[in-house]
């Protein structure tokens, strides 16, 4: 009798979930929230668990080697010749603190909750399904290209501490393909693919080599820091190297140093990979907000320091926009030419390591992306044996090598930066809306309205810095831009209650802390060039299309499988605490 019960029941339920279907496709794209049910569902897709190894030294080692090499050693010399001379100093602080107070956003997900998977997770459990695949998509994009602009970037500076020229001896031309993808560079594919095999083997042994490479890399900073500003002047921070051009410390204003920060933005993707490795660290209450929050606030000042010491070095007009460091010392005596063989050495490293994080960052997105079932759950796998997401790894290492393999430097770094402001605007928004709002006994419109209001001001004050002519009128509408943004949250935050406070850690001065890193990166998304968004709005599209052709039916699915199957009384809450209380004890 029993039996029959449990069986009716069962009919039951499969009958309520074939009628509810049109209601919960139609909630998918609008969803604003995801159960922690689901989530749990999800992980079980990877077959096995990642294994919870990591301390606070490991992530504030892949936050800072992650980070440091790539801004620096890549894109400080574009950023200080075309964009901000001196200024670039005022560049990189911008974009640290635009991290920061992104990275706070960040922060409270992550210990709220430690899975894999950063932004796509976060805007997954607010925003709904689809916003985080768009969001996710981009950002691995931006993930996959700065990679591949790293790993040439490696082999021009290897070429510098070797003495080798980079162009005859370490790459190899074919006339017959266009300027800009013509260049082979197979030392870059080689060291995607090894640096690819040793993070399929380990996440452990990933951090070891991580922190010994990043260690050396930080002795070479400290050093270049040193002989820049014993060697350099600072009449180099005022006046160029051709008196025909722009002189003071702002030769292209402050437009240009804003352009600088959104640049050299790149250099800060890294912190953003340290937070997709959640659910690989042991204590995330404790050790998430040092990592994360450390991480970025050391590289910022090891950032703005070394953009100091080669603004000193040379005139911002002579600096070397491929190899800056090196390059400003091999002008003048010849007997610290060698110092330019010491940094290709220590660029080397840097780069390694920035390389070595990314790409662990960006297989663990693809791999939770997975889990939800909105591409192939093939690369949600876990290995057995490694607790490493061997499929996505792979996938995307040969992804980033064959893109490496051909593609100029210079055309790479236009196409990033704006996927990753675009998520971390989206993380900011998400992180009031979830401290606002409860689904079911909040009503949604008030916080709605206020971040599109938001928004809205952020972007007029843009277009107006960006367009409009220079004068008192200008001057004016931006105050009242400024003014009008101040009122906005200053109503919100009185008038509309938190409807949750954080358990363990949260977003200080709440909500302006995430309402300013609404708006510094609606500010550097409107200093980004054209490609930048024709790029970005052409893989917005695939990725819609592949959403409705194919994400949205197969994550509908796999969610009626779940519901389904599901044990009574599971809940993902119970499963991630228990992992927490275990990795504690």
């Amino acid at each position: 009798m029993e039996t029959h019960s449990s069986s009716f029941s069962s009919f039951k339920s499969y009958l309520r979930a074939l009628s509810d279907t049109p209601n919960r496709l139609c909630r998918r794209a609008c969803s604003v929230s995801t159960s922690m049910e689901e989530t749990n569902q999800a992980r079980e897709r990877s077959v096995s668990n990642m294994k919870r190894s990591l301390q606070w030294y490991d992530l504030v080692g892949f936050g800072v080697g992650g980070m440091v090499g790539a801004g620096v050693f890549v894109t400080t010399g574009r950023a200080t010749r075309l964009y901000a001379g001196p200024a670039v100093v005022l560049s990189y602080a911008i974009a640290g603190l635009c991290a920061l107070l992104s990275a706070f956003c960040y922060t409270e997900f992550a210990v709220d909750m430690p899975v894999a998977g950063g932004a796509f997770s976060y805007i997954r459990v607010t925003f709904g399904e689809f916003l985080a695949f768009l969001t996710g998509a981009n950002l691995i994009i931006d993930y996959v290209l700065s990679n591949a602009a790293v790993a040439r970037g490696f082999t021009g500076y290897l070429g510098t501490a070797l003495g080798l020229s980079t162009h005859t001896h370490l790459r190899f031309t074919i006339k017959a393909l266009p300027k800009g993808y013509n260049e082979m560079d197979l030392i870059a594919v080689a060291v995607v693919l090894i640096l690819t095999l040793l993070i399929c083997y380990s996440t452990r042994e990933s951090s070891w080599l991580n922190i010994l490479l990043t260690l050396l890399h930080i002795l070479f900073i400290v050093f270049v820091i040193v002989v820049g500003f014993w060697r350099g002047e600072w009449k180099n921070f005022t006046e160029p190297g051709n008196p025909k051009n722009a002189v003071g410390f702002f030769p292209y204003g402050l437009s240009g140093v804003f352009s600088g920060a959104a640049m050299v933005y790149l250099s800060y993707i890294g912190y953003d990979a340290v937070s997709t490795m959640a659910e690989e660290v042991k204590n995330p209450v404790k050790n998430i907000p040092i990592g994360v929050s450390g991480s970025v606030i050391l590289v910022t000042i090891l950032y703005c320091l070394m953009a100091a010491s080669m603004s000193a070095l040379l005139p911002y007009d002579m600096i070397d926009a491929d190899a800056p460091f090196s390059g400003a010392f091999k002008e003048g005596s010849s007997r610290w030419r060698w110092v330019s063989n010491v940094i290709g050495v220590g660029a080397s490293f840097g780069i390694l390591t920035s390389l070595l994080v990314a790409m662990l960052g960006q297989a663990r997105y693809m791999c939770v992306i997975g889990r939800s079932c909105v591409v192939p759950t093939w690369f949600a796998r876990v290995h057995h044996s490694t607790s490493t997401p061997v499929n996505a790894s792979a996938f995307l290492g040969i992804f980033t090598a064959a893109i490496a393999l051909f593609t100029d430097l210079n055309i790479l770094l236009n196409l990033v930066s704006i996927g990753t402001l675009f998520v971390f605007y989206m993380v900011a928004n998400a992180v009031i809306y979830r401290r606002y709002v409860t689904r079911g006994t909040t009503n949604p419109w008030p916080t709605l309205s206020f971040l599109f209001c938001f928004s809205l001001t952020s972007l007029i004050f843009t277009l107006l810095w960006q367009f409009a002519s220079s004068g008192r009128p200008k001057a004016f509408m931006l105050g009242s831009c400024i003014v009008v943004a101040i009122g906005i949250v200053q109503l919100f935050h009185f008038m509309v209650p938190q409807a949750r406070k954080p358990e363990f850690w949260g977003v200080p001065l709440m909500p302006w802390v995430p309402s300013i890193s609404i708006f510094l990166n609606i500010f550097l998304l409107g200093s980004l060039d054209r490609p930048s968004y024709v790029r970005f709005g052409f893989f917005s599209a695939l990725a819609v299309v592949i959403y409705v052709l194919y994400s949205v039916h197969s994550s509908f699915d796999a969610e009626k499988e779940g519901a389904l199957s599901q044990k009574n009384g599971e809940s993902v809450k119970e499963s991630v605490d228990a992992t927490d209380d275990a990795s504690k004890v």
